[in-house]
């Protein structure tokens, strides 16, 4: 890597606790500016969490994080310079039913960065654009597919002009027609240099556009490496039974 400018994300030994359960066993990762990794892993591996820790949605208790340059702590300062800098996309959608597509899309960058309304909503259109909704601006979140939705939600997080966007398993909630329009999108995202990390069991997505793969298993990285490599010679016995299990 040509610096540090160019490494967006560095976990050194990051272990995360619920109670008496250690969810993260002592993390190591990189992810460099412009990289798309791809965390898979058994349900219950902690791939969720570590996805979590890096806007500090959860906290993680030992080791050091960081983020955009940023060093992750548990002060509220460190914790807003980090969601400043991250779009982070969930399982299930989390919009505001009350509000537009549009408002959706608006609210951050008013409240959040203090843009005035009409640039705010240029930028929300530009990026429902982006995802190839623009059509959908005016209508609420339960008049729109699951798919739909989760469309709005990539834009939402764009709209921040993030520097990483997290992906927390983005289609697993989704009817299995309405999963390859979202992964669709995340393509193009990827394909146009965005940072990515993404928590998802979408295999297909993780050979077409991932430079890393990262398997994970109770709470630790057990393999990482190139698609190519991680498909079709897994170094390890546990990613070799879980390949297996996954890819029919």
């Amino acid at each position: 890597m040509a610096g540090n400018a160019d490494v967006m994300v560095e976990a050194r030994k990051v272990s995360k606790f619920f109670g008496g359960f250690q969810a993260l066993r002592e993390i190591d990762l990189t992810v460099a500016k412009g990289e798309t990794v791809v965390i898979c892993g058994p349900s219950g591996s902690g791939k969720s969490t570590f996805i979590r820790c890096l806007n500090a949605l959860e906290l993680h208790q030992s080791g050091d994080l960081t983020v955009c340059g940023i060093a992750l702590t548990s002060s509220r300062q460190s914790i807003d310079a980090v969601r400043r800098r991250t779009g982070m996309v969930f399982q299930n959608f989390n919009l505001f039913p009350h509000m537009t597509v549009i408002e959706n899309c608006m609210i951050a960058p008013m409240k959040v960065k203090g843009l005035p309304r009409d640039e705010a909503r240029e930028i929300a259109e530009r990026f429902l654009r982006r995802v190839h909704i623009p059509e959908q601006a005016d209508k609420y979140p339960i008049q729109l597919s699951g798919g739909q939705q989760q469309r709005v939600a990539i834009a939402r997080a764009l709209a921040m002009s993030p520097d990483i966007l997290l992906f927390d398993e983005p289609t697993s909630a989704l009817d299995p027609e309405m999963v390859r329009e979202v992964l669709d999108t995340m393509v193009e995202l990827a394909k146009g240099g965005a940072t990515m990390i993404c928590v998802t069991h979408e295999m297909n997505f993780a050979r077409q556009v991932a430079d890393r793969v990262v398997f994970m298993d109770r709470g630790s990285i057990v393999e990482a490496g190139a698609p190519e490599a991680f498909f079709s010679a897994p170094k390890t016995d546990r990613a070799r039974e879980f390949l297996a299990q996954i890819l029919h």
